[in-house]
């Protein structure tokens, strides 16, 4: 885990949520790199579901920051959990862009019906990061849906 996700007084951002699929087909949707880039909407690159592999997304530039988050996989048990560090921006930053250090945190469980997808985005720390945390509040609840919609497309 990286020092801000711990930090007393940090925020995350928790979406939970059941679908009617089985945890094999959730987590195939949010490991495979093809559908990755399809509900994040950026591209994984170098993305493997392994402990250690180092990978980045690419988004929007801003002031001094080039617009690359920095991931790392952290813990990965098919089909139940996957664990990814999130940090980009810089410290120049103010708003957009500002410095994040982040973990990412999906966690699949069967239920009666499907599998529950709980999406945990922990280390948001105030008032730097209140920029990030209210657009991405927003961006995981339609991402979240997104991940729905190419796990039925599996069925």
């Amino acid at each position: 885990m990286n020092d801000a996700a711990t930090v007393a007084g940090s925020r995350e951002i928790v979406v939970d949520e059941v679908f009617p699929h089985t945890p094999e087909v959730v987590w195939r949707a949010i490991t495979l790199p093809g559908m990755m880039s399809r509900w994040l909407k950026m591209e994984p690159v170098g993305f493997a579901p392994t402990v250690g592999t180092r990978f980045t997304y690419r988004t929007t530039p801003a002031g001094a920051w080039d617009g690359v988050i920095h991931c790392e996989v952290l813990e990965a048990t098919a089909p139940e959990r996957l664990v990814y560090s999130w940090k980009g921006g810089h410290d120049g930053n103010v708003g957009y862009g500002s410095r994040l250090d982040t973990v990412v945190t999906f966690i699949i469980s069967a239920v009666e019906k499907g599998a529950r997808l709980r999406l945990i985005h922990a280390g948001f720390v105030f008032p730097t990061n209140e920029s990030a945390f209210k657009n991405m509040s927003e961006g995981w609840v339609k991402v979240v849906r997104t991940i729905e919609t190419i796990a039925a497309e599996q069925d």
